[in-house]
Order: C-alpha cells, then sequence, then structure tokens
C-alpha cells in the first residue's frame, strides 16, 4: 500500500519541512478515510452523545452502541436519567465496566443540566467541563459533533499516533491537545480524530503497527519503530 503513495526515502522525509510533512499526512488521510465527519457513538441528539460518550470511558465503541439502544428508549430525555434510580442505573450500563461511577456521574450531569440548563447540553467548553463525569475529550466531543466547533479530541489512539506522526512529544492529553491545535489547520481538528481512530484500530494498531502497509510511512518519523 505504501507505493500508492509517493515514497519519500527517510533521508528525505526528515529533511521536509513540519508543515509540508503535516500537509502530506492530511493529504494522505483525506484521500484514504475520507472527510465525512462520523461519529462512532450512535446517538440522535446531543444528550445523546453526552450520555454515550460517559459511557464509553475504558469500553468500546460497539459496545457502548449495545447499551444504548435500549438505554435511551428506558431513560428517553435528561430529565428521565435526572430522576434514574442510582442502583437500577447501574445495572442497565453494568456491561460498559466502572458503572458505579458512570451511573452517578450520568444523573448528577442530568440534574446539573435539567438545574442550571434548562434541560440543554451547552456548547461552552468551560460549561461542559463543569459538568460531573465530563473532562476536555468528552467536552470536545460534544463540541466538534454536535456544535461543529472546531475542537481536537485526545484519546489514547490520537495521543499515541500523533506522537509517532512527530506532531506532539507530551503524554498529557490537554498538552497534546494544544500541541495539534498548533500544528494543524482548524478544518481538521475535528477530522484529525476521526480518521486517528481508524487508523489506530486497521493499521497503526498498539499490539502491532503494520508499518510495511501504513501509507503513511513515507511521512512517519516512528516508520519501522515496533515500540
Amino acid at each position: 500500500m505504501s507505493g500508492q503513495i509517493s515514497d519519500v526515502k527517510p533521508e528525505i522525509r526528515n529533511k521536509m519541512k513540519q508543515k509540508d510533512r503535516i500537509k502530506c499526512i492530511l493529504d494522505a488521510l483525506d484521500g484514504y478515510y475520507g472527510t465525512d465527519k462520523k461519529c462512532w457513538l450512535e446517538h440522535g441528539s446531543a444528550w445523546q452523545l453526552l450520555i454515550a460518550t460517559i459511557l464509553s470511558a475504558q469500553c468500546t465503541d460497539a459496545r457502548v452502541n449495545i447499551v444504548t439502544r435500549d438505554l435511551f428508549v428506558k431513560y428517553p430525555d435528561m430529565q428521565a436519567f435526572a430522576g434514574a434510580d442510582l442502583k437500577e442505573l447501574e445495572q442497565d450500563i453494568h456491561s460498559t465496566g466502572f458503572y458505579h461511577n458512570k451511573a452517578k456521574n450520568i444523573i448528577a450531569c442530568a440534574k446539573t443540566i435539567m438545574e442550571r440548563h434548562g434541560g440543554e447540553v451547552p456548547s461552552d467548553i468551560d460549561e461542559l467541563t463543569k459538568l460531573p463525569g465530563v473532562g476536555r475529550k468528552t467536552a470536545n466531543v460534544i463540541r466538534g459533533n454536535i456544535y461543529d466547533i472546531p475542537s481536537i479530541v485526545v484519546d489514547t489512539h490520537v495521543g499515541r499516533i500523533s506522537r509517532k506522526l512527530g506532531l506532539t512529544e507530551n503524554e498529557d492529553p490537554v498538552k497534546v491537545e494544544h500541541d495539534l491545535e498548533k500544528a494543524l489547520p482548524e478544518d481538521h481538528w475535528i477530522l484529525w480524530n476521526i480518521q486517528i481512530i481508524a487508523h489506530g484500530r486497521g493499521i497503526c494498531t498498539a499490539r502491532k503497527p503494520d508499518c510495511g502497509n501504513c501509507f503513511l510511512s513515507p511521512y512517519c518519523p516512528s516508520a519501522g519503530d515496533r515500540r
């Protein structure tokens, strides 16, 4: 697959200007994965995506999607979650893991949204991160996917692959977010998360990155490094 994109020798790649290298990376990602702003978590509203994102911590999107199909029928709005019984909600989301904290945060989050925001999920980053169980990652998922506000979501795939590509040296997600904001054009902030998640699941996996068949290898300083 790497041969489908112009092969850049390591010595040439290392001399490429960072700006030019990033453009090559973005063009390659757009060409391979497309530019549709797809969200992996199934939802029909802002509050559904908020609940699903809270549930997705340390859980696969596929599992969350299975759970929320019934969950959003049983609890059809924020008011229903605000009035949910803790133990019952724990059982409803048990298979997503860490169900006690998730259930507690979901109920508290729903109550806060009802009391302070009239039942509407806010778009402001500061207001979102004040909600129980909502950090910058969850807040940026909402801002990017619901309100189309340029936002960078840093999960394990994004952090790991961004470091491999030489766009950050930081481990802290907030610092990675700010590094990527400086490195990437705003029109790719939302896409970066979508495309890099797909890349991390299919090609540059954590356990065994497939550098030999990776179309980003010509532009990746870590190509061939299995660490």
